[in-house]
């Protein structure tokens, strides 16, 4: 295809949009598609350390349609500033500012908020540690295939990816295994598995009794008892029930840009207040609608309760969740506003990532003292009624009847199974009745769902452990 042609393809989907979907939001459609880009590669290449051109081309071939507009783009890294920018024909410019300890930050052109990084307290671990330092070997032949398996391309695309996989029994490290250029200290983001932890963090405040999970949700914009969004809870947030009229985040594709939600997340400095300012699609409560802007939302309350600072909200996830767990190589990337990015933008190694899934099969305690409140991983695995992908509070799960709960068990997920979830292929897998906790790291479609192969992994560490119990005479 000529440029030309490519140009004239190019200018007839955006005004196509428009046209479907309104001339504002089309609009933004150049945005939103550069501060994609622009961000995770400025993750990815100054916080994971990896090759930003591969990373580009393994992220847009996971995401249908994406290479309509990246090939237009002028993207531009420099490694002395540790920033990027992104342009589409020279609109729609996007840069990412990487900062030490922070991560990167998009700047919309009006500065971004001054954060102090706090200090290490050096706060010993409480979770027993779950692998020496060396690369723990498959630690049988079962599970060395399985990890064969994951990692084989298939002959023809879908491609799988795989970046990274870490497998636990028990507690300790039996299996793991990484990508050339990936190792087990090296952070990669979790897109929406963020909002896991953030559901973990929303637990803890709600242990020291500083959040409810019920009554209204203390946001300032919402305290109007007049205003339909007063009756917003924590719980719906949670649960992705508040009903805020942001559009979806359900999907990767080129068509996402036009969602509401991803104008938040890639053209606003403030991404709390951008979602505290929009209307109701529907009644708090009454329709399930997955989107960014209930976890947004979220970091918001989490940030009021611990001091108001950006500072604050990060030294309580440091001395409350991560330095609990060990969990040492973690970045908390921010918005312009000095708010977690809490809805897709933590960074963190696949042996932490693992550890995160631990404290959730330890039902939230480490060490002999309790992180989340009594009951808080049963209740964040109870299945969200009419969310038909699986959902609980802030995790996916297999209870319940729903169709993707139905799904996965078909394909041989246990039923007690329930994870943190990322789009293109981020899972951290808990499985209670299994004593296994399984991350997987990668960049695959989200379609079709065998394309990651996550059912395989799950089905094959499933079956060579029990037998491998079996042969040790464990239940």
């Amino acid at each position: 295809m000529t440029r030309r042609r490519k140009i004239i393809l190019l200018t007839t989907t955006i005004i196509g949009a428009g046209l479907a979907l309104g001339a504002a939001r089309a609009r933004d459609v150049p945005k939103v598609a550069t501060g994609f880009i622009a961000d995770t590669l400025c993750a990815e290449t100054f916080v994971s350390g990896l090759d930003p051109r591969r990373d580009l081309a393994e992220t847009t071939d996971a995401m249908p349609g994406t290479r309509l507009l990246t090939w237009a783009m002028d993207l531009q890294i420099d490694r002395s500033r540790k920033d990027v920018t992104v342009s589409l024909f020279g609109i729609g410019r996007s840069h990412a500012v990487y900062r030490e300890g922070l991560g990167c930050t998009l700047e919309h052109g009006q500065g971004i908020t001054n954060v102090a990084l706090p200090p290490d307290g050096k706060q010993p671990a409480l979770l027993p540690e779950i692998a020496g330092p060396g690369l723990v070997t498959p630690q049988s032949e079962g599970l060395s295939a399985a990890l064969d398996r994951a990692f084989t391309e298939p002959a023809q695309p879908p491609y799988r990816r795989t970046r990274a996989i870490v497998v636990m029994k028990a507690g300790r490290i039996i299996a793991e295994r990484y990508a050339d250029g990936i190792g087990p200290e090296t952070q990669l983001l979790g897109f929406s598995m963020t909002k896991s932890v953030m559901s973990a963090l929303t637990g803890i405040l709600v242990r020291q009794g500083k959040l409810k999970l019920d009554g209204p949700a203390p946001v300032a914009a919402w305290q109007n008892p007049n205003d339909p969004r007063h009756a917003i809870t924590v719980d719906q947030l949670l649960r992705h029930t508040a009903g805020i009229a942001l559009g979806s985040s359900l999907e990767a594709w080129l068509g996402s840009a036009l969602e509401p939600v991803n104008t938040m997340k890639f053209a606003e400095d403030d991404m709390a207040a951008y979602a505290a300012s929009m209307p109701l699609a529907t009644a708090p409560g009454t329709v399930w609608n997955y989107h960014d802007g209930n976890t947004i939302m979220l970091a918001h309350l989490i940030r009021n309760a611990v001091g108001g600072k950006p500072e604050d909200a990060l030294r309580f996830a440091r001395r409350e969740l991560f330095a609990p767990l060990g969990m040492n190589n973690v970045t908390l990337q921010l918005d312009g506003a000095g708010t977690i990015e809490g809805s897709s933008n933590m960074l963190a190694s696949a042996r932490d990532w693992a550890r995160f899934g631990q404290l959730y099969l330890n039902d939230g305690v480490a060490g002999g003292r309790r992180i989340l409140p009594e009951g808080w991983v049963n209740y964040s695995a109870t299945a969200t009624p009419n969310a038909w992908v699986g959902i609980g509070a802030g995790f996916w799960t297999n209870q319940g009847d729903s169709f993707g709960a139905m799904f996965r068990t078909k394909h041989g997920w246990p039923r007690d199974a329930f994870f943190a979830k990322g789009t293109i292929g981020q899972y951290t897998i808990v499985i209670p009745s299994e004593r296994l906790v399984i991350l997987r790291l990668g960049r695959s479609p989200n379609a079709p769902p065998q394309a990651d192969g996550v059912f395989d992994l799950v089905r094959d560490v499933v079956a060579t452990t029990r037998e491998k119990g079996k042969l040790a005479g464990v239940n």
